[in-house]
């Protein structure tokens, strides 16, 4: 079936024949290797996770770094012969071709995925690409990202007016700030408290958005409404679309009591789009209610500033934007909440529970400083419960799990003591 993918490419040929300096990464690399006529097939051996790499140095996309190290793979298909006038640059234990070249063309490829944290200098494969082999200069910067951002923001807006889905989360926050910016008064928050919010954040994200940035916030306590809507559904995929239309409709009826409004912002970044499998980049992981979530009769233009962003980028235009660190440094929390960290049915006392133990785990967190070491911690309430003791009585209680990771754009992670 891959293979068939990769046949059926729509990609023209006459792509890789103009010049240009081209990149294939993992997918990529084979694509371009079966449209020019090499042959791809399923690996003996897959590969997958921190694997060891050994480079061959003499390639400008190598230049500089070591001649071994460790790559993240993650493919079940390999370029079993090159295409005619390619080489190969790198292999691992397991691929005789996990990088390859054709130097004349300006054509490059490689299996893994430089671009994510588990790589070892996969930043300076991507700088030799751009500097040595494109021959960029390297003079943007996030401060450019805000300004363009800015002015796009007026262009798009004029003199329309904005609602803006307010979570209080590090995306929301930072795509706020930038509206803010960009239309002054035109802009409304609203926050929809769905009641599956972390203990007390509700008051939370309210204090700091009125207080610190003097933002119009209009608050809609929505708890009961979203639980009678999940009432007896347990697939978490069905939960996240209940919610993201949920939000949408409450957002329409709040909208009606404001007047007029012409745009929906949301803080959307783009491992949203991936995992939503809108980015064509991979298959559905997971719908996102501000993604996969949306009604098709939405009444708004969307705005979505930071949709290609990951969110250690978001985190940077934040800097620039003076955003507290305080909300720029708080964990990463998904859209439908404890929804879908509760396992099967949703209800009023799981939800308490969830957020009890929850508010355990964080503070422990903190107190161990701990806390800026994790990139994303959770409890997951499990639809199972386990024989214990306490005091002197055996007890049936609920169980947890704790879930700790570190990354750094959202795209891979990797499980912390």
């Amino acid at each position: 079936q891959r293979q068939m993918c990769i046949r059926d490419s729509k990609v023209d040929p006459a792509v890789f024949h103009q010049g240009l300096p081209i990149l294939g990464l993992c997918y990529g690399l084979q694509m371009m290797s079966q449209v020019l006529g090499g042959e791809v097939k399923s690996a003996p051996t897959r590969e997958f996770g921190k694997t060891p790499v050994r480079y061959d140095t003499e390639s400008l996309l190598f230049k500089g770094m070591p001649q071994e190290a460790i790559c993240w793979m993650s493919h079940v298909d390999y370029v079993s012969r090159l295409p005619e006038g390619f080489t190969a640059i790198c292999h691992t234990a397991a691929t005789a071709n996990a990088g390859i070249q054709c130097k004349e063309k300006n054509l490059y490829g490689v299996q893994f995925h430089p671009e994510v944290e588990h790589t070892q200098f996969g930043n300076d494969i991507l700088k030799n690409f751009l500097y040595e082999i494109c021959h960029a200069k390297g003079d943007w910067s996030m401060k450019d990202y805000a300004r363009s951002t800015v002015e796009a923001l007026r262009e798009k807006i004029g003199d329309g007016k904005v609602l803006l889905a307010l979570s209080g989360g590090v995306d929301s926050s930072v795509a706020a700030a930038l509206l803010d910016r960009a239309v002054g008064d035109k802009l409304t928050c609203i926050f929809v408290d769905h009641g599956l919010l972390r203990k007390d954040e509700g008051d939370q994200v309210e204090h700091v958005m009125t207080k610190q940035f003097n933002v119009d916030v209009r608050r809609v306590n929505a708890g009961p409404r979203f639980l009678s809507k999940l009432a007896g559904v347990t697939d978490p995929e069905r939960k996240r679309k209940i919610i993201g239309e949920e939000f949408i409709r409450v957002f329409e009826e709040e909208a009606k009591k404001i007047g007029a409004v012409d745009f929906l912002a949301q803080g959307t970044i783009y491992p949203d789009v991936v995992e939503s499998g809108l980015g064509g980049e991979s298959t559905v992981i997971k719908s996102h209610h501000n993604v996969g979530g949306l009604p098709e009769d939405l009444q708004f233009e969307l705005v979505e500033p930071l949709r290609q962003l990951f969110k250690d980028e978001v985190r940077r235009v934040g800097r620039q934007l003076n955003i507290p660190m305080e909300i720029l440094g708080r964990h990463p929390f998904p859209g439908p909440g404890l929804g879908i960290r509760i396992l099967g049915e949703v209800t009023a006392e799981k939800v308490r529970v969830l957020q009890e133990a929850d508010k355990i785990f964080i503070d422990n967190l903190k107190e161990a400083g701990l806390y800026d070491k994790v990139w994303q911690a959770g409890v997951m309430l499990l639809p199972v419960q386990s024989v214990g003791v306490m005091g002197d009585e055996r007890t049936y209680e609920n169980c947890v799990a704790l879930r700790a990771v570190t990354s750094t754009d959202g795209m891979t992670a990797d499980w912390v003591h």
